[in-house]
């Protein structure tokens, strides 16, 4: 899993690494830390991104401390970025992991078996990429008359 070295991960708190109890904090989602631990051991960055502020966030990364996970970032892009008008609230992250998203939230199970190939996904990506790109200069070629018919 070469390809996961200082990959941005934005993991949200509530409902995917703890069920939803806002504001306090909820049980411990099946495999939650486990996957994130060793995210962490092949190189991953993890930024939290999530709705909490004061005492519930402090509170929420110090939980996530205590099991062992240290996050790159905190609602932030990385560590030293300060908010400001000129900042987006958008993160800059490769992949989001959150309950919110289109289909629902996997299970970190799903989420280790999708993450743990993704070396092999992006190669055959591109593997793929370079068929296309190949294939569209043919039927360029083709359509310019420059192939021999």
């Amino acid at each position: 899993m070469e390809d996961l070295r200082n990959l941005k991960i934005a993991v949200d708190f509530d409902g995917t690494i703890v069920e939803h109890a806002y504001p306090a904090i909820g049980k411990e989602m099946l495999f939650a830390f486990e996957t994130l631990r060793e995210l962490q051991k092949e190189g991953a960055l993890l930024i939290l991104w999530t709705f909490r502020t004061g005492p519930e966030l402090n509170e929420a990364v110090e939980f996530c401390r205590k099991k062992g996970i240290e996050f790159y970032a905190v609602n932030r892009n990385y560590p030293e970025e300060i908010y400001d008008e000129n900042t987006p609230r958008k993160l800059n992250a490769d992949i989001f992991i959150d309950d919110r998203n289109v289909g629902g939230f996997p299970g970190w199970g799903e989420i280790w078996q999708i993450l743990s190939g993704y070396d092999q996904m992006e190669l055959e990506a591109r593997k793929q990429m370079g068929r296309s790109r190949r294939g569209l200069s043919r039927m360029i070629d083709y359509l310019s008359g420059k192939s021999r018919r």
